[in-house]
């Protein structure tokens, strides 16, 4: 290969670390060095067909060989078939006409019968295209085709696979090639500026070296290793390859920031971002010591370390799995909260090394969630917490999740445990970090994420104070701080872009980058007036530097990290003395005075290569994660005492409570009702304030020592299901029917699609009805229709899906916020829209006697009688107040039932279309309905009573007179109910909660009888993020129903086929 070839190797490489995609390709056209398989299988999918032509013709064209005329055949073939399909038969007759016609004299057949495809009605009528299925499908075999034929093209072969070449390759000759310039100075200047590589570096000779020296007051010359600068300093890559130094930053001024935000509003423009003219490299080729050297220098400098450093390890904790982030209480500092890889988070008192409380994760509201956190926990089902951390005050702490969330916790140390108080869907992907903050006298929490964002929210109601743009990578951390009782924050992206805020709506006030730029944290020491940061750039090279906060500049590089860590270096202070290090399987510690390694310790060793460390507040007490899943706890001579010394029960943190908390925490949210069971019915009464009694017996949503949260009632039973599984992707599924037939089951998704799954005959299903010895298939025409609604336009209108099945079987009529469109369910064909929005409608139901009538309910709060033979409104009925969430038929009564988001229920002569009746659903005192809240009914087997479902409560009515004869409320279970249903013979009402848990009510005194875990019918991949979100009942087995779930699938539940019925675990066997 020549040093040419190799040269534009190295251009394509930069090229592409610097995100200049087109540019590389264009390059890769005009020099044919490297043909880019997946660009061009990307084009194919997207349907580009133009481009990914001219991308090809720049390689081979379609005369070269067999292999040439095959892709460009196969590419043009699918695009014919494409227009077909859209019955754009205009547009495929000029494709056959002009792209196909050079292929017809080598196959007059072939090309023959692509003509006789343009009379028929569907394509995949012919026998050879039966298979086709859907569009992506095909695109997706076609790529899958052509990759083997690309691969045997001799013209092709060779250059497809990009050279071996180190990371920022280019990046390192050049840096090279400068230091080589820079040894061979006459003059070398201890820390030289490179402003340009268009000419050859020159140092300035000794009348211009102390003017080029005053002018860099960032690093002290002595002891400085050769610099040279980056001859990128200001490139848009975020995988710098060049070891970035420690540069002179252009100065970052606290106090103007003081004065700034002083001034008036008016003058904020003033305030301009300023961007560091460049960053230096710290590639010396003149290594002074090798590693070994170095660890044998740090061990013997091992017993310098003063005794007040804790450095004797007197616990180790077992954790049970990979400790992920901790942090000691700021009061009771023998207290300590640890996140974990699988998403637990646990407090353990490190004194008697006994974990005091756990809180496995579960997503509580996943109903709520949006689409891209759906498709996110789709992709990657594992979550882990990314940040724990206490309030100042200690009566609260934040955990930062991996997957979109923040939650808020108040702890309650004398009654000896915590509750959630708050849960926030904060950012788009990973929450990466947390804060706490007192700006305007009001506690905030403020997170950062991989959506490039800065949030700010209030730490009592949960609401959004603020949103920090203007990062251009995700933010990897934040660092509040007050000074002269101004309130302003830090942020760092993972591109080491470092960002200055006020609490405001003005915009960042500076913007600089970190050392290298690192990705990195920054901390206060103990008192404030000294900020550290340390980080780990995607080089490896790891820093730790102390800031000039008042100028901007770093004043200090510590000495003595990895250049090749693979994981980010974690670090903390400890009583403005010390600084410390997780790195090379150590614990490296730095005197804050001195910029040389102090000492290393290895904690008796077993730690991974970068622990994560946390000081206690007085720093007599360091925890370090370790190997197999344990936390080491070192401690000095103070610290031993403290841990012989503690009591944990003493003192009581609520006397450090701010203001803001202390409403809080005597004045919380109300508690939900207690149900109470006596007499076979189920009454309600006002459960007492936890919070203002000193040792609740069974606090709201509390969360203690291994005590499940539910009504000790409840049996727990056993179960088998069968997950029906779909290769169409969808997000929650919001509505559930079994056919009439019982032998199949229909779900409508949010985005619209209709899933139908069949249980066909076999050996292990004689019946053919659903059962869960066995999986359905999912049913889909040869065709490859599939089932959508249309949506609304506007993607932030709120969609209240709805369908209904026909009695036999053969139609589903359904709406997704748009046009009310009629399916034909044997080959999924849409017969016909009717009734186009708005208003939306969100409640539909067939009339029994006449399938040609339906009643919709609408989101304008009227229901429209409507005959869809006819295409016409029979009647409109008016009496609620808010959108339609429920209707239904009674025959034998001539009525229909209707209910909406008003929790009103209204009776209407089915024959006159009056108004009868109505009702208003009681909501229990103390419990408010959430935003979404719908009420849902369904009636009893013999119609005589119907069952209302809200998410506080289940009740009872009497059809006739809509008299409320049960009712159950949640009182004991922690979290809403999702939806209910009765089984087919009104015996039970299947409940399914918003934390995964199925209760199995008894349907006479709507008491609850059995209880299902989720990890009895989700695998444990699932089982952590996905809840079921609908139930539906089979119509035949009055003990089995399906679920719905949060990700797009349908789980089926019954009892053990042993078993036959729902019972209780046997006690011996539960034990």
């Amino acid at each position: 290969m020549s040093l040419c070839k190799d040269l534009i190797f190295l251009i394509l490489q930069f090229c592409d670390e610097e995100n200049l995609k087109r540019t590389a390709h264009m390059l890769e056209q005009e020099t044919g060095y490297f043909y880019n398989l997946n660009y061009f299988e990307e084009l194919l999918l997207n349907g580009n067909w133009e481009e990914a032509e001219k991308y090809l013709s720049n390689f081979t064209v379609v005369e070269d060989n067999k292999y040439s005329t095959k892709i460009y055949f196969e590419i043009r073939k699918q695009k014919f078939l494409e227009a077909l399909d859209k019955h754009e038969h205009a547009v495929a007759l000029d494709i056959l006409l002009k792209d196909l016609k050079v292929f017809a004299q080598s196959n007059k057949e072939l090309y023959k019968e692509m003509t006789q495809l343009l009379v028929l009605d569907d394509f995949r009528e012919h026998s050879l295209l039966t298979f086709y299925g859907d569009t992506l499908s095909a695109r997706k075999r076609m790529i899958q085709e052509l990759r083997t034929v690309i691969e045997a093209n001799p013209l092709l072969q060779g250059r497809t696979r990009f050279p071996q070449i180190n990371k920022s390759r280019l990046r390192r000759l050049i840096n090279q090639s400068l230091n080589w310039q820079h040894i061979h100075c006459a003059h070398p200047h201890p820390q030289p500026h490179i402003d340009t590589l268009f000419t050859d570096h020159k140092c300035p000779g000794p009348d211009n070296m102390q003017d080029q020296m005053n002018k860099e007051g960032s690093l002290p010359p002595t002891s400085a290793p050769l610099y040279v600068s980056s001859f990128m300093g200001n490139s848009t890559s975020d995988q710098s390859s060049v070891t970035e130094s420690l540069s002179a930053a252009t100065p970052v001024n606290i106090g103007n920031l003081s004065n700034q935000a002083l001034e008036d509003n008016k003058n904020h423009h003033d305030s301009s971002n300023l961007k560091s003219p460049r960053s230096l490299d710290e590639n010396n080729i003149m290594q002074v010591a090798s590693s070994t050297e170095f660890l044998s220098r740090c061990q013997d400098s091992a017993n310098e370390l003063p005794v007040d450093f804790p450095r004797t390890l007197e616990r180790i904790l077992n954790v049970g799995s990979t400790p992920t982030t901790m942090d000691f209480h700021p009061v009771h500092e023998t207290l300590l909260l640890v996140g974990k890889c699988d998403g637990d988070i646990e407090l353990w008192d490190v004194t008697s090394a006994e974990k005091l409380f756990k809180s496995e994760f579960r997503f509580s509201d996943v109903k709520s969630a949006s689409g891209l956190v759906l498709e996110d926990m789709e992709k990657n089902p594992g979550i882990s917490v990314r940040q724990v951390l206490w309030s100042p005050d200690g009566l609260l702490f934040g955990v930062a999740y991996s997957r979109h969330m923040i939650r808020l916790y108040l702890y309650h140390k004398t009654a000896n445990y915590f509750e959630k108080k708050l849960e926030i869907d904060a950012h788009v992907g990973s929450v990466n970090d947390l804060a706490f903050s007192k700006p305007h006298d009001k506690l905030v929490i403020i997170s950062c994420g991989d959506d490039k964002l800065i949030q700010v929210w209030d730490a009592v109601t949960g609401a959004k104070q603020y949103t920090f743009e203007g990062h251009g990578a995700p933010v990897y951390s934040v660092c509040p701080h007050v000074k002269e009782n101004v309130h302003f924050l830090f942020s760092i992206s993972t591109r080491g872009e470092i960002k200055a805020w006020l609490f405001d709506n003005l915009g960042s006030r500076v913007t600089y980058d970190s050392p290298g730029f690192c990705c990195m944290r920054m901390a206060y020491s103990a008192d404030g007036k000294r900020l550290f940061s340390c980080g780990t750039n995607k080089n490896g090279e790891s820093y730790i530097v102390e800031w000039n906060e008042t100028e901007g500049f770093i004043i200090r590089n510590y000495h003595g990290l990895s250049k090749c860590s693979s994981a980010m270096v974690q670090f903390d202070t400890s009583s403005n003395r010390f600084l410390a290090a997780g790195d090379e399987h150590l614990i490296k510690i730095w005197d804050m005075d001195n910029a040389e390694i102090l000492a290393v310790i290895d904690a008796d060793g077993g730690l991974p290569e970068n622990p994560y460390i946390c000081f206690n507040k007085n720093g007599n007490l360091l925890a370090i994660s370790a190997d197999d899943n344990q936390i080491k706890i070192l401690a000095n001579d103070h610290g031993r005492d403290l841990l012989q010394t503690s009591d944990f029960v003493s003192g009581d943190s609520s006397g450090y409570l701010t203001e803001s908390l202390r409403k809080l925490y005597v004045n919380p949210i109300p508690g939900p009702l207690k149900a109470v069971v006596a007499g076979g019915d189920a009454t309600t009464e006002e459960a007492p304030n936890v919070l203002e009694k000193g040792n609740p017996e069974e606090p709201a949503e509390s969360i203690k020592v291994e005590m499940p949260n539910i009504s000790k009632i409840v049996e727990v039973s056993r179960c088998q299901s069968v997950l029906l599984t779909s290769e169409v992707k969808t997000n929650l599924i919001r509505r559930l029917v079994y056919t009439h037939a019982g032998n199949g089951i229909l779900a409508l998704a949010e985005d619209g699609t209709h899933l139908l799954w069949r249980w066909v005959k076999s050996d292990a299903n004689l019946s053919g009805e659903a059962t869960t010895r066995c999986a359905p298939q999912l049913w889909q025409p040869k065709s490859g229709l599939l089932m959508i609604n249309d949506l609304p336009e506007n993607s932030s209108d709120a969609v209240t899906p709805c369908f209904s099945l026909s009695r036999n079987d053969s139609y589903v009529i359904s709406a997704s916020g748009r046009m009310v469109s009629l399916y034909n369910m044997l080959i999924f064909k849409k017969l016909r829209n009717v009734m186009p929005a708005p208003p939306a409608a969100t409640c539909i139901v067939f009339y029994p006697p006449d399938n040609n009538i339906i009643a919709i309910g609408m989101d304008d709060s009227t229901i429209l009688i409507y005959n869809i033979r006819v295409d016409e409104v029979i009647s409109k009925l008016q009496g609620h107040s808010k959108r339609i969430s429920g209707l239904a038929f009674s025959t034998t009564l001539n009525v229909l039932v209707s209910c909406g988001v008003d929790t009103q229920i209204v009776l209407w002569d089915s024959g006159t279309w009056e108004k009868k009746k109505s009702t208003v659903l009681q909501i229990s005192v103390g419990w408010v309905a959430s935003e979404l809240s719908e009420t849902n009914i369904e009636l009893e087997k013999d119609q005589k009573h119907l069952l209302a479902v809200h998410e506080t409560q289940l009740a009872i009515y009497e059809t006739s007179t809509l008299r409320r004869v049960k009712q159950w409320t949640i009182a004991n279970f922690c979290t809403r109910i999702s939806h209910a249903t009765y089984s087919c013979d009104s015996q039970w009402v299947y409940a399914a909660m918003r934390d995964g848990i199925l209760l199995i009510l008894d349907a006479s005194d709507l008491a609850p009888r059995f209880e299902i875990d989720p990890s009895a019918y989700l695998p444990p991949r699932l089982s952590g993020y996905v809840d079921p979100v609908v139930v539906a009942a089979h119509p035949q087995k009055p003990y089995q129903f399906g679920l719905g779930l949060s990700n797009g699938g349908v789980v089926v539940i019954e009892p053990l086929e042993s078993e036959g019925r729902w019972r209780a675990i046997p006690a011996l066997e539960e034990k």
